[in-house]
């Protein structure tokens, strides 16, 4: 494409869009009309420059007169407060609960492999042997050994912090890395269940299993549904990859794509809540009935939060995506 015949044939459209924005509510009704049509002559022509002809002055040029010819259109965005608002009780629940036929099943799955392997690892000693000497293996199944003294190695502060942020990392492996096919996903969910159905059958051969079980459940119960929402939301991008439906498989990655990261800010939240109940709730002196019984709440508020909420906002349309002004501007498809 010869980028200087496209400006010389669309530069009046584009000088005249200029014009009825800086006009903004003074247009009639024909100029508002114009304006519309003028609005998305612009947006599919900074579509085909960017595809075709990525000349950066013009790329830049068009850029700058469709968002102000978007805002023109749309008017103006609605208050920080109410877009986190309607994130938190609208957009991130209904996400969540349109992932459901993927994390479900996810969480299933790690479940019941976690369980097969700490019943593998509490019967057989000969397993047990492989994996640690017997020294090790006390050391960290003693009353007080490293398996219970990890919840209190440091100030309750950092150690949130520090919790929160390795359960974000692997959240986040699962939902940006699931798009090479869902491997990543896999590999992360197997480490998960591989290491708490070791500790969970090792603590289980020393007679302590009810204590490990008493230090997990607390912030697990919810730490762990977080990682399976991250990870079925990277399987069903994986999968995307795959299958992209009738779409094509650019739009199809984009819209998932902009869900990943609807749930990436959501989750960030949720696992900070699991941290917290981590560093100030589990290694407290509380019975453990009512430490599990925190986890158990708080574990039942947020599946309450997304399958009321999130049912709710999806039965009304929401997607779960973000909003066409915020989404970008494509160029259509053909059926």
């Amino acid at each position: 494409m010869d980028v200087d015949v496209f400006v010389a044939s669309h530069a009046a459209e584009w000088n005249r869009l200029g014009e009825l924005t800086r006009r903004g509510g003074k247009l009639t009704g024909p100029e508002a009309d114009e304006l519309v049509t003028l609005y998305q002559r612009a947006a599919t022509h900074l579509s085909i420059v960017r595809s075709v002809a990525p000349d950066p002055a013009l790329v830049g040029r068009l850029s700058g007169l469709v968002a102000r010819g978007r805002s023109a259109v749309a008017g103006s965005h609605s208050p920080a407060w109410r877009e986190v608002a309607r994130f938190f009780t609208r957009r991130f629940p209904a996400a969540v609960y349109l992932s459901r036929r993927w994390w479900i099943p996810a969480a299933l799955v790690s479940i019941a492999v976690m369980a097969v392997i700490a019943v593998w690892i509490a019967r057989d000693p000969v397993v047990r042997a492989s994996i640690a000497s017997p020294d090790e293996l006390n050391a960290l199944t003693k009353p007080g050994g490293e398996a219970e003294s990890y919840y209190s190695t440091g100030p309750a502060a950092s150690f949130a912090a520090h919790v929160w942020t390795n359960n974000a990392w692997v959240a986040a492996t699962c939902l940006f890395l699931g798009i090479a096919l869902g491997l990543p996903v896999i590999g992360a969910l197997w480490l998960n269940s591989l290491n708490a159905g070791l500790i969970i059958g090792a603590m289980s051969a020393a007679g302590r299993g009810d204590v490990m079980i008493g230090l997990l459940l607390p912030h697990g119960l919810l730490e762990l549904t977080a990682v399976f929402v991250a990870a079925g939301t990277g399987l069903k991008l994986g999968w995307t990859v795959i299958d992209p439906g009738r779409r094509s498989r650019t739009a199809a990655l984009a819209e998932q794509g902009r869900s990943v990261v609807v749930m990436a800010l959501g989750l960030t939240c949720v696992l900070f809540v699991s941290g917290v109940i981590e560093a100030f709730v589990t290694p407290s002196g509380w019975p453990t009935w009512l430490r599990v019984g925190i986890g158990a709440l708080v574990e039942v508020l947020f599946l309450v939060y997304v399958f009321t909420l999130g049912r709710r906002a999806a039965k009304d349309g929401e997607t779960g995506d973000l909003e066409a002004r915020d989404a970008g501007d494509a160029l259509p498809e053909a059926a």
